[in-house]
């Protein structure tokens, strides 16, 4: 009994110094936290960010295989090597069928690989894991970029995509764990946005790198090798660059390495092991850490539990990463230089490398419109917004391209041409802006910690599921209807604004328990933005009437 009474009394001294030490001139720990963060300047954490930025790149190698693979099919020795040879035209071509898998095939692997090799972070740490994953992509590229001429070497190809496909969902899953408990407390949303904006920096130059080795002759594999060969660059730059990153702090204290975790905070927040907001924050996570070792270890059958409405709330971040993909970005993405090449122009090399710019640009203002405007109105807005470009670029491609209408030596008009494109970088904009990001952010921010991991992973395979789904029937699809495909996804947006508005709530400054607390009061959606916690609510707030709305039919829209 006595060493039950004495372990308790450990667990307080670690869990609550705040209330014993840690005052300064008589001032609260919270005053003192508040005032040095007000001191703290940006130039102090440069060394973090750069950290950060290198822990992210996990992003940019995903960007670059996006960027580059749509290129590929349009370069002549990819073709020879990889593709079927037409007798009758005595050329090489790719069936849709070859086309469809060489590049979905790489979803597929990502979608296993973030459910089967995502957990190794917390077996092994954040730092080794990624090291591990990255590795397995390697090897992927090393088996795509040693493929010699055989018959069915595209086969091959094909195994090196799946390959590095599962490297790649792990990284993917790692990745953005790693960022939110390595970055500083005040720069934490900042950092965390790194990845996305990694991912659209290696989309750019990707497109960048084919325009630069298309020109190579076809008869050499240069070609394509090249950005191969840099895909292994950047993942052999990501593993040299996660030696100088510190262990997450979460995870050595979860370990029971409290020292190290102390250690790696301090190094984290340039301060001191004794400064107060690094105690605050190994209290906080050493808190966290006791209480999900005293509820034991959550398992699958937990993330179907509708009384504690997780099951809803993973229904919702399946279907809103199902709508990410579902917007059509990756159709402009995987295939944009065929697409180009498609509305008449010579060079589809170099629209690539505008989208990709515009793509990057656009991510930094989403940095202010979610901060601004709060998730919700993102969404609907970038939804219908969506509407407008795919019912231009769609009817104008299907009624206006082609002069006397399709034929496969059809003529196309320049002047059509040009205004699909001008559609396709606004759209390229909003989706930037709004889904490209909130999809993850949604998802982050809705989950239990208890049961975060699982149902991140679950919700992200259906983004990989349906990045396969579309990769793999664009080629089909785009032979059968051309251009209508647009109105395809024009659909799905319409549904995603209705969607957004009656069943995703806003969760703009709340903290993680907030979000939980306000999806167990059971507000409505759109009622969402008046909600305020229990522990902030005045004498007049009315939680009751958040919960109930005798609006009929589209009234509840104004």
């Amino acid at each position: 009994m006595s060493d039950v009474q004495n372990s308790t009394e450990e667990n307080k001294s670690l869990n609550t110094p705040s209330e014993v030490s840690y005052k300064h001139d008589d001032k609260p720990l919270n005053e003192i936290i508040a005032e040095k963060e007000a001191n703290t300047k940006f130039s102090d954490f440069i060394g973090v960010v750069l950290l950060c930025l290198m822990i992210s790149f996990g992003g940019f190698i995903f960007g670059f295989d996006t960027g580059t693979i749509g290129g590929f099919f349009n370069m002549g020795n990819f073709r020879k090597r990889f593709g079927s040879y037409h007798k009758g035209r005595k050329e090489y071509y790719f069936s849709n069928v070859r086309t469809g898998l060489l590049v979905s095939i790489f979803n597929v692997g990502c979608a296993f690989g973030g459910i089967i090799l995502g957990g190794l972070s917390d077996k092994f740490g954040r730092k080794k894991s990624l090291s591990l994953v990255t590795g397995i992509y390697m090897v992927g590229i090393l088996i795509q970029i040693t493929s010699q001429p055989h018959k069915h070497v595209w086969v091959q190809y094909f195994i090196g995509r799946a390959i590095s496909g599962l490297g790649n969902g792990a990284i993917s899953v790692i990745c953005p764990t790693f960022l939110a408990e390595t970055a500083p407390a005040n720069l934490r949303s900042v950092c965390v946005t790194f990845y996305q904006l990694m991912i659209t920096l290696g989309i750019f130059i990707g497109y960048c790198c084919n325009y630069g080795t298309k020109q190579y002759s076809e008869n050499t594999t240069a070609q394509w090798r090249v950005a191969l060969g840099l895909c292994f660059a950047w993942a052999l730059l990501m593993i040299f660059g996660l030696t100088l990153v510190p262990e997450s702090a979460r995870y050595l204290i979860q370990k029971d390495r409290l020292e190290d975790g102390k250690q790696s905070l301090a190094f984290l927040n340039k301060a001191s092991e004794d400064d107060p907001i690094v105690q605050a924050e190994f209290d906080s996570i050493l808190a966290a850490v006791e209480a999900e070792n005293l509820a034991g270890q959550a398992s699958y059958r937990e993330i179907f539990s509708t009384k504690t409405k997780v099951f809803q709330r993973l229904i919702m971040g399946c279907v809103v990463q199902s709508l990410q993909q579902l917007s059509g970005d990756n159709f402009f993405f995987y295939y944009g230089t065929i697409v180009f090449a498609a509305v008449g122009l010579k060079d589809s090399f170099q629209t690539s490398i505008i989208i990709g710019v515009v793509n990057f640009f656009s991510t930094f203002c989403a940095l202010y419109t979610v901060k601004r405007w709060g998730r919700r109105q993102v969404l609907l807005t970038g939804a219908i917004t969506m509407v407008f470009c795919y019912v231009v670029f769609a009817s104008v491609g299907v009624k206006k391209l082609y002069i006397g209408g399709y034929s496969p030596d059809a003529k196309t008009s320049k002047g059509a041409g040009n205004c699909m494109i001008v559609f396709t970088c606004f759209y390229i904009f909003c989706f930037a802006n709004s889904w490209a990001g909130l999809a993850y952010v949604i998802c982050s921010e809705s989950y239990p910690l208890r049961v975060k991991n699982k149902c991140m992973a679950v919700a992200s395979a259906f983004n990989w599921l349906w990045g396969f789904l579309i990769s793999f029937f664009t080629p089909f699809i785009t032979s059968a209807i051309h251009f209508s495909y647009g109105y395809v996804f024009m659909g799905c947006m319409i549904f995603a604004f209705f969607y957004v508005f009656f069943t995703i709530p806003e969760t703009k400054g709340l903290t993680l328990e907030e979000v939980n607390e306000m999806w167990m009061d059971g507000v409505l959606p759109w009622k969402s933005t008046s909600w305020v916690p229990a522990s902030k609510r005045g004498e007049g707030y009315d939680n009751e009437a958040l919960k109930h709305d005798d609006k009929k039919g589209f009234r509840k829209f104004f």
